[in-house]
């Protein structure tokens, strides 16, 4: 694997620190702006090679953290979003629903690159969640 920059590392800490517990505060919606600023960044350009590697950094950073920063898929989804798009990438962080065979109201946050999930710890999770939100939010074009 290859290994994650400090400069990216460090780029993590505010997302970390500010943003997570910022979920519990404010709409997502006001969060992924601030997170995403629209297009993707090249601030800190890396190769798509880290990718992975980012993504087991976050892993195990977020299960080391106290509440309110332990280990949720939506709080992976959001540091990973914030970085792979402040390093260039075209992902879509997307929010779903569905229900257990219980019965029981399940939901998933999952990243996406040319609409396939990225970086999933299991490729076949996001499958059968209903998205209800999507970010950066898809742009209509009226006729």
């Amino acid at each position: 694997m290859t290994a994650v920059p400090p400069a990216l590392r460090w780029r993590a800490v505010p997302v970390i620190l500010l943003g997570l517990p910022l979920l519990s505060l404010t709409s997502f919606k006001v969060l992924s702006s601030w997170l995403a600023g629209g297009r993707p960044r090249t601030r800190h350009p890396m190769s798509n090679e880290v990718d992975p590697s980012l993504a087991q950094w976050v892993d195990a950073l977020l299960r080391r953290l106290p509440w309110p920063w332990r280990y949720t898929c939506l709080k992976r989804a959001v540091v990973l979003f914030y970085l792979l798009r402040c390093s260039g990438r075209p992902v879509t962080l997307h929010i779903g629903v569905k229900r257990s065979p219980e019965g029981r109201l399940e939901a998933h946050a999952w990243l996406t690159r040319d609409g396939e999930p990225y970086l999933e710890p299991q490729a076949e999770t996001p499958a059968g969640f209903s998205v209800i939100a999507r970010f950066p939010e898809e742009r209509r074009v009226s006729t």
